[in-house]
């Protein structure tokens, strides 16, 4: 039977209609101040509970009162710009009326953790990058998110017939990633090209194929 489904956030279930991207802004104002951009920079926002001063602070970018006030409205922009997609609501209560249990398992910087919150509330779980100190695809992330669904390791590594199964934007984070510790991933494709291209239908065969509603 399925026992849970894990959602990615943005992308999946909810859109950035205003995308300003403040932190690369951030990154950018620490290049022309002659700061080596690093690969793990991006992980690092992405992994600690901090706003963007405290950001800034950490790569040694110095930021004039106006230059962070910026930075915040840009962030502000997007935050206020969040929504959810049209099947996104009509796909958990799908899953939810089969005794799914629903959580959300996101890359996410801290400033954005409470606004998908309050944009999807009342789920079982929300395990977010930035407040568990792990980042898609690490295999530490899959399990916080199924440990905070409850779940013991069984039931997610093949010894049980209750299924987990994620589904996202991303083929690394959200298909192959899940993968990595016995969770069924499957990319989510909005373009239409691929086997989902809607959390509806997702939720249809999740539901019908386990055997849910006989």
């Amino acid at each position: 039977m399925m026992n849970a489904v894990i959602f990615d956030a943005f992308g999946t279930l909810v859109e950035i209609r205003n995308r300003q991207h403040p932190y690369r802004q951030l990154l950018r104002l620490g290049s022309q101040q002659g700061r080596v951009a690093a690969r793990e920079d991006m992980r690092w926002i992405m992994t600690n509970d901090c706003e963007v001063a405290e950001a800034a602070d950490h790569f040694g970018i110095r930021l004039t009162p106006a230059q962070l006030s910026s930075i915040k409205d840009a962030l502000d922009q997007e935050l206020e710009s969040l929504n959810l997609f049209q099947d996104a609501e009509p796909a958990i209560e799908q899953l939810r009326s089969h005794g799914v249990k629903v959580g959300i398992c996101s890359n996410l910087a801290a400033p954005y953790c409470e606004s998908v919150r309050l944009l999807i509330p009342g789920l079982d779980a929300y395990c977010f990058s930035s407040e568990v100190g792990l980042m898609k695809p690490d295999a530490g992330i899959y399990l916080s998110i199924c440990h905070m669904l409850g779940l013991a390791s069984d039931q997610f590594l093949g010894a049980s017939p209750e299924r987990v199964v994620m589904i996202g934007d991303s083929r690394k984070c959200d298909q192959n990633g899940p993968r990595q510790i016995g969770i069924e991933g499957f990319h989510l494709d909005r373009a239409g090209a691929g086997r989902f291209g809607n959390l509806l239908r997702f939720a249809h065969v999740m539901t019908d194929t386990t055997g849910l509603d006989q």
